[in-house]
């Protein structure tokens, strides 16, 4: 079944039991899945077809899953935007992607009113907050519903890219790609029915809304839904809402852990803690394993290309495996590859090419960019790695990350788990910087623990310790906090200097 007619069957068969809880408001699956259908129903009547494209322009909350959803219902494509894109980001989605609808929240119009382009673009506006024209339409239980004919291949979700090179590529998940993530993820994480997975980081985002809240659904059990990250407020809800899954970017999990609150908050329902967007340093890892001996870690890698989705490191793994992203996913297979797209021997670097029913379509309107990322059935990922003689899989670094020093090959993330390890340190990010003798040099922005003092001869002589010489960061620069993309990956483009270091 695709996603949307397993909701109908829970619609059917437990329409009491809650699907999504937000800010202290349940909705049974049952209202629902009719609130979802009101709006399927409601652009059927405006003539929509399959896979026509409706913008949802949105913060987290339920009204997202539910306009997710009812895209699902009706057979159209749902395009989730970023909310913390610029005027022009968003603009240039809508130009691009050429949505006939947009449903916005009224808290986001001061964005859509800086565009050039006016919002009478959209055949069809339904605001949320305000003048609540989406509140109507989903509550209007008389409008009329008929069920697509959905093939495998149709468009079902497009997700943007975050743009951290070059203008952001759309990317194209058939419904048969979002059928198999959701059953992938549920597989892979065992979710049950009982489950209640909490959600804080961004719907927007293809890894909150496919890796945990369709495959929940999909299983039958609760979302609980936060409009954002907040510590305190984030554990206040885990402990009231009894949460059993929780997913955090390691930058989450380094704030809850330096949290006075976590001491106090009883997480006895918690069985699982995953993680995904970037490395998890040894030290996190151990300090989480060790306040939660019960709850077991599990890691996640994947890309918008691929759902996400392509290995995953479970928690008999996870300070043995330190670093690693596991094994491939069930019905996912992974090699590591040379330029001429031939397996690499064990524990050489190569790129990371992924295949499976996950992998995506292709991007929207850029036939040549789909080529070059989709070759012979697998998804070329621009990611570096390597295989151990396990079978496990290890980031070494994005290929556009990798810096070479005098010929010597660097790779950022090696110099970040040392920095991780030093006590001072809340976070690092190592970028490659123009130098005029090596060509370029590491460099380090790192982020204090509060009330934590260090310069930057102790952050060079600590990996001085820990690392070859031509690895040692040329500077260290300390900033308040990483800037980082609405997914939490750090967006190093941004700290990389014009001018040569030193």
């Amino acid at each position: 079944m695709f996603i949307f007619e397993q909701l109908t069957q829970h619609a059917q068969t437990q329409p009491d039991k809650v699907i999504t809880s937000f800010q202290n408001r349940e909705t049974t699956y049952g209202a629902f899945f009719q609130k979802a259908v009101n709006l399927a129903g409601y652009f059927q009547g405006k003539g929509y077809k399959k896979e026509d494209i409706i913008a949802l322009y949105l913060q987290n909350s339920d009204d997202f899953l539910i306009v997710y959803y009812a895209c699902q219902l009706g057979g159209f494509a749902v395009l989730p935007i970023n909310t913390k894109l610029a005027p022009p980001e968003v603009e240039y989605i809508f130009n691009h992607s050429e949505a006939k609808a947009l449903i916005y929240d009224v808290r986001l119009k001061d964005v859509l009113d800086q565009m050039e382009t006016p919002l009478t673009r959209f055949q069809d506006l339904l605001e949320v907050g305000g003048n609540e024209s989406f509140r109507t339409v989903i509550a209007d239980d008389y409008l009329s519903y008929t069920k697509p004919e959905v093939r495998e291949e149709d468009t079902a979700v497009i997700f943007y890219t975050s743009g951290t090179t070059g203008k952001p590529k759309g990317v194209m998940l058939s419904a048969g790609n979002v059928r198999a993530i959701a059953n992938i993820w549920a597989e892979s994480l065992e979710i049950t029915s009982s489950d209640r997975m909490h959600i804080v980081t961004p719907l927007f985002h293809c890894a909150a809304a496919h890796c945990f809240s369709i495959p929940t659904v999909l299983r039958g059990g609760t979302v609980v839904i936060e409009e954002a990250f907040s510590p305190e407020k984030t554990l206040e809800t885990m402990e009231r809402e009894e949460v059993t899954i929780f997913f955090g970017v390691p930058a989450i999990y380094s704030i809850l852990l330096n949290t006075p609150k976590l001491a106090q908050t009883n997480l006895s329902k918690l069985r699982l803690f995953t993680y995904g967007a970037a490395p998890m340093p040894y030290e996190l890892v151990k300090k989480v394993k060790t306040l939660y001996p019960g709850v077991k870690v599990q890691n996640l890698y994947g890309q918008t290309e691929n759902s996400p989705g392509a290995t995953t490191l479970k928690d008999h793994y996870a300070l043995d495996k330190i670093g690693s992203v596991g094994e491939p996913l069930p019905h996912t297979q992974v090699r590591v590859v040379d330029v001429y797209g031939q397996d690499v021997p064990v524990g050489e670097v190569g790129e990371i090419i992924v295949k499976g029913p996950q992998v995506m379509k292709g991007y929207l309107k850029n036939e040549e960019a789909t080529r070059d990322t989709l070759k012979d059935g697998w998804m070329y990922s621009g990611d570096l790695g390597r295989l151990d003689e396990d079978g496990l899989l290890y980031i070494v670094d994005r290929k556009k990350d990798m810096m070479i020093r005098g010929g010597e090959n660097v790779y950022p993330v090696e110099i970040e788990e040392v920095l991780y390890a030093m006590d001072e340190i809340l976070e690092a990010a190592v970028v490659g910087v123009p130098h005029e003798v090596y060509g370029e040099v590491p460099k380090a922005y790192v982020v204090l623990k509060e009330g934590k003092s260090l310069s930057e001869e102790d952050v060079i002589s600590y990996c001085r310790t820990k690392l070859a010489k031509y690895k040692l960061p040329a500077e260290v620069e300390f900033l308040d906090a990483l800037p980082r993309n609405a997914s939490g990956k750090v967006l190093k483009h941004t700290l990389k200097p014009t001018v040569n270091a030193r």
